[in-house]
């Protein structure tokens, strides 16, 4: 019997041997894998650094590796396009780090009830808790934007991000954009914010990271609204959807472009493919029809190729999805149909842009568009009778239309609108609606800023300047102020003018209270 209990000693020696020492090598699979990622951090942050001008700060505060790796593609889309990026961890940043850059982007998350990662104690302790100790960072040099990452399933959605966003403006810099925030990882906001990134990266045809499920809908009115103006064509563009959808005032359509169709037909007539061939492909059974939903070569490398190697599926395999664009909606729902203000945009060949393009010259009418509505809920409408003021230039008139719609439809009639373009003969979009808004009341005051009408160039932010006594007295009526336009130039300026008539630390309110809101791009 003891010859049994000894055996049995032994195996059980055996067994807890082998458990230790599988424990052992999953730790050290573990610390490999924490070592390589480590590396791989390093070598790409060594790379991103390479670019030229002047630097831009991405920044990540992870809890599982997700913000992470956003801020890692961040800051390739950036680094792609020739900039030169400085990736950090938010544990490695310092005041100084911050105060010596002219933009910086934020990728963040929020865990468990509200909680910042715990990655980015070390920078809430030494930096933001600075504000305890009356040693606030002056960061008024610094442009930045803030991806905030969350689940709307907990009660202080996205709390890190909105503090660290409140917290950047209150030491007094300036918002490239609204704050975009992801629910459980939802690929629509991850796409706008790809779409603000590629704006500051002057990229416009990267992949989108996740491709949009795209809806039917058919055009069925383009005009021009400028004809012999001095800028580029703008477009009035309708849509009708074919498949149910639904929008609200603030909410952006995203367009599924296609390419030029004699584009496709000329580099097939090169490569000698037959354009009916049948392929492969989410988007079309021909390989014509595919391609037209394809980034086109820009060169002729496929061509080098003897034409037995290159095979049609080979050639749709090879080349990445068009990218989506996004517009703001300029119409409501009782209006049957989604309405576009579009620019038409020229790439540096001169030929028209993917988006514009597609919109404004190469989709004929009656021709079935790829879009779907991307909810905007950063941008929706107060849901009282405060008063409004709207802001923007250019095609941006066309979120601020939308809103004006459901105003005048509603009877709120405090509404102030300051519009910019170029001159007032040619570049005063849907001039009949505004001057019949303000003889009905539904507009209470309209400046507008046309910048080629006089020696001096006026624009929106001198308009606001003029009118600083009025616009104390509408904020102090509680009014919501909303923007749209530009991005580069015009958001900007307006920012600086709203913060120098207002005071910082009523901008700051009023973005906490949800009345400060801006859709640019």
């Amino acid at each position: 019997m003891s010859g049994f209990w000894d055996a049995l000693w032994s195996d059980r020696l055996s067994t807890a041997g082998l458990v230790l020492c599988g424990y052992l090598l999953f730790c050290l699979a573990i610390a490999w894998r924490q070592a390589l990622r480590k590396r791989a951090a390093r070598c790409a942050a060594d790379a991103l650094s390479a670019g030229t001008g002047a630097p831009i700060l991405v920044v990540h505060a992870s809890q599982t590796g997700f913000a992470e790796e956003l801020a890692l593609a961040t800051a390739r889309l950036l680094g792609d396009a020739g900039g030169r990026v400085t990736l950090k961890g938010l544990a490695d940043l310092t005041a100084s780090d911050l105060a010596g850059a002219a933009r910086a982007l934020f990728v963040v998350s929020t865990t468990g009830e509200g909680d910042a990662p715990d990655t980015a104690r070390r920078f809430i302790r030494d930096v933001m808790g600075r504000d305890v100790m009356g040693a606030e960072p002056a960061l008024h040099g610094l442009d930045y934007g803030v991806l905030a990452l969350g689940d709307s399933g907990y009660a202080r959605f996205c709390a890190f991000g909105r503090t660290l966003d409140a917290w950047l403006a209150r030491h007094g810099a300036a918002p490239l954009f609204d704050r975009v925030e992801v629910d459980d990882g939802d690929p629509a906001a991850l796409r706008h914010w790809q779409s603000h990134v590629g704006v500051l990266a002057g990229v416009t045809d990267a992949p989108d990271w996740t491709r949009p499920r795209y809806g039917r809908w058919r055009l069925v009115e383009r005009r021009q609204l400028n004809p012999g103006g001095p800028g580029d064509g703008a477009f009035h563009i309708r849509l009708e959807a074919l498949d149910a959808a639904t929008w609200e005032a603030g909410d952006i359509l995203e367009v599924g472009p296609r390419n030029d169709p004699a584009e496709v037909a000329a580099l097939l007539a090169r490569l000698g493919l037959d354009p009916a061939a049948q392929v492969v492909a989410d988007e079309a059974p021909t390989l014509a029809e595919a391609l037209s939903w394809r980034r086109l070569p820009h060169d002729d490398e496929f061509a080098a190729a003897p034409n037995r190697t290159l095979r049609p599926q080979a050639l749709v395999d090879a080349l990445p999805p068009l990218p989506h664009r996004e517009y703001s909606i300029a119409s409501l729902p009782a209006d049957g149909g989604v309405e576009l203000l579009v620019r038409a945009m020229r790439r540096a060949d001169g030929k028209p842009g993917l988006g514009s393009g597609w919109l404004t010259v190469h989709a004929a009418e009656g021709a079935e568009i790829a879009a779907r509505v991307r909810t905007n809920r950063a941008f929706h409408a107060p849901p009282d009778d405060r008063p409004l003021i709207l802001i923007g230039n250019g095609t941006g008139l066309a979120g601020l239309r939308a809103h004006l719609k459901a105003r005048a439809a509603a009877g709120r009639h405090r509404n102030w609108l300051v519009f910019g373009e170029r001159t007032a003969a040619h570049d005063y979009f849907h001039r009949d609606e505004i001057e019949a808004w303000r003889a009905d009341g539904v507009l209470q005051r309209l400046d507008l800023a046309f910048s080629r009408d006089q020696d001096r160039k006026v624009y929106v932010q001198h308009r606001l300047m003029d009118a600083a006594d009025a616009l104390r007295a509408w904020v102090a009526d509680g009014a919501a102020i909303y923007v749209c336009g530009s991005l580069e130039g015009m958001s900007g300026e307006v920012h600086a003018t709203l913060t120098a008539v207002l005071g910082a630390e009523t901008m700051e309110r009023l973005a906490d209270e949800g009345r400060y809101r801006r859709d640019v791009y």
